[in-house]
C-alpha cells in the first residue's frame, strides 16, 4: 500500500489540472447521461472518491458509473480481465490505540487512518449480469430546461434574481443573481451555472457556516471557487445535466493549482466541503425542513 494516499490523489489532480483537464467535467461526453459513480449494490460514491473515480473514467474512456471489488466481480459471477488494473480509492479506518493518562488510567485513543483499496470499472469485466453494463443514450443540445431540476432548485428556498449580465452569489444580500436562461448558450449551461451558485449560498452563516479561516488565507476565495465547482459538478450529476465549463475557469485555474501545491489534503477538504454543500440542498428536498445550521 502506498505510504501517503494524501500526496498520491493530490498530485494526479494537480497533473490533471496543469494540462487543462477538470477531472470532475468529462466523464459523460462520451454519450452518457451524467453520473455519480456507485459501489456494486448501488450505493454512491461521497466526496474524494468521486473524483478519483470521475478521472479513472476520464483516463480510460469508461462510461459506466459502477465499480467494484474484484471479490465482488467473482461474487457476481464476472472476471476482472486478464491485464487490467485497479483504481484506488479510500477510506478512513480507526486505529485503537491504549495508552496511559496523566492520571496513570488506562485509555483507548481513537485514530483516523487513512487506507486505500483497489476497485474495476464493470467495463474492466466480463460475465457480469446484464444490468451492470451501460446503456447508452443519444444526447442533444436543447435550449429547453430540465423540469426536475428546476424543482430541485425552487425546492431549496434560495431567492433567485434574474437580470444582468453576471452570475454571482451575493452573502450581505443573501441572494443568487443569474442572467435570464435565454442569454446562455443552451438549457444545461443555464442549470449548472445556477448549481454553482447555490454550492455559494450554502455557505451562509445560517446554512453551514463555510469558513476557511487561516489555513488557506489570500487563497481562500479560489479555494471557495474550487468547492463550488466541485459542490456544482456533484449536484449536476445527480440532477443528470451536464455541467458546461464556466467562462472564467482559466481564471481560478492558477489559483486551485497553488493552494493544492501547497497543501496536500486540499482537494479532500474541497470534497468534503462540496459533499456538506450538495448534502444541505438534498435536505431541502421532497418536503423535508432543513433547520439552519447557525443562527
Amino acid at each position: 500500500m502506498k505510504t501517503d494516499t494524501y500526496t498520491e490523489v493530490t498530485n494526479k489532480i494537480i497533473s490533471d489540472l496543469e494540462n487543462g483537464v477538470l477531472p470532475w467535467n468529462k466523464p459523460w461526453a462520451s454519450g452518457c447521461a451524467p453520473s455519480i459513480p456507485l459501489r456494486h449494490n448501488g450505493t454512491p460514491y461521497r466526496g474524494i472518491n468521486v473524483l478519483i473515480l470521475w478521472a479513472a473514467a476520464i483516463e480510460h474512456g469508461f462510461s459506466a458509473a459502477q465499480w467494484m471489488t474484484y471479490k465482488q466481480a467473482v461474487e457476481l459471477g464476472g472476471q476482472v480481465r486478464k491485464g487490467e488494473k485497479g483504481s484506488s480509492i479510500v477510506f478512513f479506518a480507526t486505529l485503537d490505540k491504549s495508552e496511559k493518562n496523566s492520571s496513570g488510567d488506562e485509555v483507548t485513543k481513537h485514530i483516523p487512518m487513512l487506507r486505500s483499496y483497489s476497485v474495476f470499472n464493470v467495463e474492466q469485466i466480463d460475465g457480469l449480469p446484464a444490468q451492470y453494463y451501460p446503456t447508452l443514450v443519444t444526447t442533444t443540445k436543447t435550449v429547453e430546461l430540465s423540469d426536475s431540476a428546476e424543482a430541485y432548485f425552487t425546492s431549496t428556498g434560495a431567492t433567485i434574481v434574474h437580470g444582468g449580465n453576471r452570475a454571482c452569489y451575493v452573502p450581505s444580500a443573501d441572494v443568487i443573481r443569474m442572467p435570464i436562461p435565454e442569454s446562455f448558450v443552451d438549457g444545461q449551461s443555464y442549470q449548472s451555472t445556477k448549481a454553482h451558485e447555490l454550492v455559494h449560498w450554502t455557505g451562509h452563516e445560517k446554512r453551514t457556516a463555510r469558513e476557511f479561516g487561516k489555513r488557506f488565507g489570500d487563497s481562500a476565495y479560489a479555494f471557495e471557487e474550487l468547492v463550488a465547482e466541485l459542490g456544482a459538478a456533484f449536484l449536476c450529476a445527480g440532477l443528470q445535466i451536464t455541467q458546461t465549463v464556466r467562462n472564467d475557469h482559466a481564471q481560478y485555474l492558477a489559483g486551485w493549482l497553488t493552494v493544492l501545491k501547497q497543501d496536500k489534503r486540499a482537494i479532500f477538504t474541497a470534497a468534503s466541503a462540496a459533499q456538506k454543500a450538495v448534502d444541505y440542498l438534498d435536505s431541502l428536498q421532497a418536503n423535508i425542513v432543513a433547520q439552519p445550521l447557525a443562527a
